[in-house]
């Protein structure tokens, strides 16, 4: 199989030459264009996610020989969670040279940050099955670069801090709502609304919804931080 110029040119920005090239093809293509002959990158996706999380724990216990596993599992989090697997997406042009269905492309598919998590992680599983558990770890640390050392000792997204402000207050968890939607249906922009049980609330709007809450919840906890 031949690559077109565009997969030629992000294998380059990726630092990996496939010897089988299929395994790239493989790795760009959404499930909304994938049929019996051209396989979808979800299984791909399922094997990255596993060898993302090896890498990460692999360098956090390397980076912190002394950290407790209370200590490490919220920065392993923040590594390989979709958002952060979407940022190096978008690093390395990966939207770019995903294959879409016409729906997916009309719904603006590249932008997508579900869609680009997970096409990261099928992509990593493209190199460890092309040449490899080392040559893929070399690659994941190459790219994710300088986010191992900067990891917050305390990265708990805001979501899961939100909850736990409140539930050590006595409160249940914090309730997300849909409080408005804005853009053409390519680049909608989500705007969501975080409410606590003693009535304080937030919003922030994001091109996900996931983001719009990540974002909202910390709103809400820079301005609840404030006050106490």
């Amino acid at each position: 199989m031949r690559l077109s110029a565009e997969l030629l040119s992000f294998q380059t920005r990726l630092g990996h030459q496939f010897r089988k090239p299929e395994l790239l093809m493989r790795a760009v293509t959404h499930a909304s264009i994938g049929s019996a002959t051209r396989p979808d990158n979800q299984r791909l996706e399922f094997l990255g996610d596993r060898v993302l999380g090896l890498v990460m724990a692999e360098a956090l216990l390397s980076a912190d020989p002394q950290a407790r596993e209370g200590q490490l599992a919220p920065r392993f989090n923040a590594l390989v969670r979709k958002e952060a697997c979407a940022e190096v997406a978008r690093q390395i042009g990966l939207g770019e040279v995903l294959k879409l269905g016409r729906s997916e492309m009309l719904t603006g598919g590249r932008r997508k940050e579900a869609l680009l998590g997970d096409a990261m992680e099928a992509v990593i599983a493209a190199v460890y099955q092309d040449a490899g558990f080392d040559a893929a770890r070399a690659m994941v640390l190459r790219l994710w670069g300088d986010r191992i050392a900067a990891v917050e000792p305390d990265a708990r997204d805001a979501k899961t801090s939100l909850q736990e402000w409140a539930q050590a207050r006595g409160m249940p968890p914090p309730i997300y709502n849909e409080a408005g939607r804005s853009g053409p249906d390519h680049a909608p922009q989500f705007t969501v609304r975080v409410t606590l049980a003693s009535g304080e609330t937030a919003e922030a709007t994001a091109g996900s919804k996931r983001v719009a809450e990540q974002a909202a919840a910390r709103s809400l906890l820079d301005r609840l931080d404030s006050v106490d």
